[in-house]
């Protein structure tokens, strides 16, 4: 049976943060009634000219240095001339020969732990433009309702060579891209409204042949797990077709999450169906390199370099160095975390923000900035285990009242509920003494290979002790007892 190989490409427009949309002072704000943020410029009337926002250009400019692309010194705007019903003036201004952002890359991860590996994928450019308006048709009974709100709206449009070859590494990759738009501020990532969409083409070809596929663009995945199963019904459906004597036409596509299947809208059009001419009301774009230095000097620190350094400064592993730079938000609070433990509490913050921390923030819904435990109670909490105040164990029912906002810190609970471990040795021999006593039977089992028996003995000391006693010192005297009776 013939092997085939998937190639996959991802385009993406990421609505940028800025407060008015490219060429107007219309507003982007989410959610408002139908037509009321179109104004004569952003549907351009007769007589308007449009005017370039500074602000979308410095989102290009950073997102250019995030990925190490070229920062064009000049690029053009054009007109994308095509008609839709909610683009009522003909064209899109896009840029098409000279994009602002030329090259770049994006490092993507898959696997897990020792299997972790890295791949890089190249990007073509980044390109601005403006958005469309968007056809509505859920409450128009057979008819489409024209909302032109989004008309205008700033995007970025990055383009990525054919290099990823599973939708593994589709998914992988548009999560990175999300989270790097997100770090470096350009871009909200709300994907429900949005403001974060990915067309992925995809084809198929031999394993071994060189040459591509005819590809078929899936346009307007606006979550990973629509992304992942589109793409994967796609592959299927591209692999049947060919073995069954068919021929893949050029198309752009759409997903029915309901049916799990895509199904083409259209022919897929190329550049020169599009009439791209430089658009007249519109001067070259000009970036200095006064402008890029500024913009670079802004830049926060990025996710790699962030990883690398936690690394390096905590001894974390590559794993926890990266789930804890997924987002900025969890970067910032893991390391205000440490802050106030202490950098000798590096991997057991690690532990509580990665794990326990974030398990509870999983199953409420919520993201790290809406977390009742802040970062500097967690810190607080996490300082409290490693200098043996409190154990592990009860360091989780501490969490538990900070979570429930009933007191302000880990020492006041500690005090209040008087938690504190007990470590003085004598106290624990001489409760142990007594444990022993009374679990005769236990200690017997013990003596004749049970080791079972002896995390009952355990058991029974924490137990009395209503587990603040330092496990630890629990676990060594325990033996050195019975090994001296």
């Amino acid at each position: 049976m013939k092997q085939w190989e998937v190639v996959i490409g991802i385009e993406t427009h990421a609505q940028l943060a800025t407060r008015s949309k490219i060429f107007s002072g219309s507003s982007i704000a989410f959610g408002a009634q139908p037509n009321v943020q179109a104004n004569a410029v952003d549907i351009a009337l007769p007589g308007v000219l449009p005017v370039l926002n500074k602000g979308a250009v410095e989102c290009a400019i950073r997102f250019g240095l995030a990925v190490g692309g070229q920062i064009a010194p000049k690029s053009v705007f054009a007109r994308k001339n095509y008609f839709y019903p909610d683009l009522p003036k003909g064209y899109q201004i896009s840029q098409y020969e000279l994009p602002v952002v030329l090259g770049g890359q994006v490092t993507i991860q898959m696997g897990q732990g020792d299997r972790l590996t890295e791949k890089t994928i190249k990007l073509t450019r980044a390109h601005l433009e403006e958005d469309a308006g968007k056809s509505l048709h859920e409450d128009f009974h057979g008819k489409t309702g024209i909302d032109l709100n989004r008309a205008g709206t700033p995007l970025l449009e990055i383009v990525t060579e054919p290099d990823m070859r599973s939708s593994a590494e589709a998914v992988a990759y548009a999560k990175t891209l999300h989270a790097l738009v997100r770090w470096i501020g350009i871009c909200d990532g709300n994907m429900q409204e949005g403001s974060f969409r990915c067309d992925a083409n995809v084809s198929v070809r031999p394993l071994g042949q060189m040459e591509l596929g005819t590809r078929r663009e899936i346009k307007n995945l606006n979550s990973f797990r629509f992304m992942q199963q589109a793409i994967d019904y796609e592959v299927q459906w591209q692999i049947a077709t060919i073995e069954d004597g068919g021929r893949i036409e050029q198309a752009t596509v759409l997903f029915d999450p309901d049916s799990g299947e895509t199904r083409a809208m259209r022919s897929k059009e190329d550049a020169h169906d599009y009439r791209y001419f430089p658009d007249p009301d519109l001067l070259p774009l000009i970036i200095d390199r006064e402008w890029v230095e500024s913009s670079r000097a802004n830049m926060p620190e990025l996710p790699l370099a962030k990883r690398d350094r936690f690394v390096t400064d905590y001894a974390l592993s590559a794993y926890d160095a990266t789930a804890l730079t997924a987002s900025l938000d969890i970067a910032d609070y893991y390391e205000a975390a440490i802050a106030v433990a202490g950098k000798a509490s590096a991997k057991p913050c690690a532990n509580w923000v990665t794990v326990d921390l974030a398990a509870r923030l999983n199953k409420e819904g919520k993201e790290i900035g809406e977390s009742p435990v802040s970062a500097l109670q967690l810190g607080g909490l996490v300082g409290r285990i490693v200098d043996n105040t409190i154990s592990n164990n009860i360091a989780k029912k501490v969490f538990e009242v900070l979570w429930n906002g009933e007191c302000g810190s880990a020492d006041e609970i500690i005090d209040k509920q008087g938690l504190r471990q007990i470590t003085d040795s004598g106290a624990i021999e001489s409760l142990l003494d007594g444990v022993l006593t009374a679990n005769a039977a236990m200690v017997a089992e013990f003596r004749a290979g049970k080791e079972k028996a002896f995390n009952a003995l355990v058991g029974q000391a924490m137990k009395a002790t209503k587990g603040k006693a330092n496990p630890q010192q629990v676990n060594e005297l325990l033996r050195k007892k019975l090994g001296q009776q």
